[in-house]
């Protein structure tokens, strides 16, 4: 016999996940954990509710009636323990500890060849920030990360946000297909080469809509989901694209074709929770890269040309 008063809390976790992205494998990915653990905890809940709360066939997973009608629940559980986690988190009044910082894989390789990390740990030495690089959005609100460095404005009205800068984007080429191509002096002239597509999570950027628009009839030699697989296309050889400049421009390999375009311009944002403000260490990070993030995003270090 079952008793639905006695379930492990945690094993929420597990049931949310699965309800989100649709299978044990995509619910480990997102929880950092074994997929054989997923489906433990699951069948654990399950047995514990006395209910079956998902379907599963071979595309993936399927909420039962039950599922649905508890997955509200679930949710609010979940919003209610990261409200006490960060309530509680406000306590702490010492400056010592990780601040996790979330930013895509592009922002965190211009923070690690700045000074930035290093000046803020020699004035702050209690204080350890850990980058996680994802292009995903992590969820600042449950938890996943303390501060967030990235485009577009905040959707959830408990974040805080500050505009950073606005990091310009230009095209760029590799040598070896300027040298076999030659190279474009005008957006116009475009229409006469190779470009790398942009898809996935990159299809909404600026950047993925002005290229085909410049260069209607040009052939599209490659794609990528992702900015860096981006500039890896461009650097083999593969096509033009547009790249953010202070990235693409330390790449030896790279030369920019034609300078930034203004309606490529990327808004960069600084995020964190406003209860998460209210943390001496975090408060202190976050007004540390206020006034010195800038310069780390947008600077170019030096145009390449051929």
């Amino acid at each position: 016999m079952h008793n639905p008063a006695m379930f492990d809390w945690s094993d929420l976790r597990y049931f949310l996940a699965v309800a989100r992205e649709g299978s044990s494998l995509a619910a480990a990915r997102a929880l950092r954990v074994n997929q054989s653990t997923v489906h433990r905890r699951l069948i654990e809940l399950e047995r514990r509710l006395g209910c079956p709360l998902v379907e599963r066939r071979p595309s993936g997973y399927r909420l039962t009636e039950y599922g649905e009608e508890l997955q509200p629940y679930a949710d609010r559980v979940e919003q209610a323990v990261s409200a006490l986690r960060r309530h509680a988190a406000t306590f702490d009044k010492g400056m010592k500890g990780p601040v996790r910082l979330t930013c895509s894989t592009t922002i965190a390789h211009r923070l690690m060849r700045s000074e930035l990390l290093d000046r803020f740990h020699k004035k702050h030495p209690g204080i350890r920030v850990e980058l996680l690089m994802t292009d995903h959005v992590l969820d600042l609100s449950n938890g996943e990360a303390d501060v967030a460095v990235r485009g577009g404005e905040a959707q959830e009205k408990a974040l805080i946000g500050k505009k950073i800068a606005d990091v310009p984007w230009a095209i760029y080429a590799s040598r070896s297909y300027v040298e076999r191509n030659g190279r474009p002096k005008t957006p116009e002239d475009l229409d006469g080469h190779c470009i790398i597509e942009f898809t996935g999570e990159i299809a909404s950027l600026a950047a993925a809509r002005w290229l085909p628009s410049k260069a209607p009839q040009a052939r599209i030699s490659g794609q990528a989901s992702n900015i860096p697989s981006v500039l890896l296309a461009v650097k083999s050889g593969g096509g033009l694209a547009p790249l953010p400049a202070p990235l693409a421009d330390l790449d030896q390999d790279l030369v920019r074709v034609i300078d930034p375009v203004p309606e490529l311009d990327y808004p960069i944002y600084m995020f964190t929770h406003r209860d998460l403000r209210k943390i001496p260490r975090i408060a202190s990070f976050f007004d540390f890269c206020l006034s010195r993030l800038r310069p780390v995003l947008t600077g170019v270090e030096r145009r390449k040309k051929i």
